[in-house]
């Protein structure tokens, strides 16, 4: 398999169950028609990645995503020599296949990724728009349809975790939060299969657990994982205990913090005591 059979792997198929929620389209259609890389900046579970997806079919471009990791190395972005049948070959990284045959090179969470590999986009992110591969001694010239995107939490933004000034303004960046209810409970819906007014049920009660951010949780509850509980409805779990298992067990360890979010949930789906007394007799004797 070349390499222009390996970029055509990475187009999305089918369009992405995505809901938009303001003028984010827009303004990544408008900043890869100007040739501006992007960074997304929004809590887990947010929609970002499910963002890119969407507009990497709508633009009709391949999407090379690449997690990154504090063990990421400039060689795993750009490429390496490998031997094959006998003889060295050089074999493009992922990065350097979106540019040479143009697609989005969407870098996840890229401030886990080591500050000296980051540096290696520099070039790519400004008017030169190059690539230099030092192991081979080629300067790749980004294709027209190169996009680089970048993301990350700023959640999780620290004095050893965060990127350069260098990087960030070389980048526009567009800023995702939790959606509104009204979204939020299209977004479940669409995902899971609920009905609509369980849907918006979940949203609100998603929206009423993210006020315990700072209170005994470090992150607020992601739609992600208010879809898991729609889907664990819609398999015949109970809420309480789809709840239970897709949000508060994730969440966190602490007893209290655990027992506060499962009370917020029986606010929403049922009774206390109707439902104290139904979860003990599931309990298994």
């Amino acid at each position: 398999m070349n390499a222009k059979q390996t970029i055509e792997q990475f187009r999305i198929k089918r369009l992405p169950n995505y809901v938009v929620q303001d003028d984010e389209d827009v303004v990544f259609r408008v900043a890869f028609e100007s040739k501006i890389p992007l960074i997304l900046k929004g809590p887990t579970g947010c929609g970002k990645t499910r963002f890119v997806e969407f507009m990497a079919h709508r633009l009709g471009l391949p999407l090379v995503t690449v997690s990154c990791h504090e063990d990421l190395t400039a060689a795993d972005l750009v490429g390496r020599f490998l031997f094959k049948e006998d003889e060295t070959v050089w074999q493009d990284g992922p990065l350097t296949l979106a540019v040479r045959h143009g697609g989005i090179c969407y870098l996840d969470e890229i401030v886990e990724a080591r500050k000296d590999t980051t540096v290696i986009i520099h070039s790519l992110t400004d008017d030169r728009r190059i690539l230099f591969i030092d192991k081979t001694g080629e300067v790749v010239r980004a294709h027209r349809n190169f996009m680089m995107v970048l993301s990350y939490n700023p959640g999780y933004q620290s004095i050893v975790k965060d990127l350069k000034q260098s990087t960030k303004q070389r980048f526009a960046s567009i800023n995702f939060t939790h959606p509104p209810v009204d979204i939020e409970a299209k977004i479940i819906q669409t995902e899971s299969g609920l009905g609509q007014d369980d849907s918006r049920t979940l949203a609100e009660m998603g929206s009423k657990i993210r006020q315990l951010k700072g209170f005994g949780l470090d992150e607020g509850v992601s739609s992600r994982l208010l879809v898991y509980v729609g889907r664990l409805v819609k398999g015949g779990l109970s809420p309480m205990q789809a709840t239970r298992h897709a949000i508060s067990q994730t969440l966190t360890d602490e007893a209290e913090v655990l027992d506060s979010i499962q009370n917020i949930a029986r606010l929403y789906f049922g009774d206390l005591m109707d439902d104290a007394s139904g979860e003990a007799e599931a309990k298994p004797s």
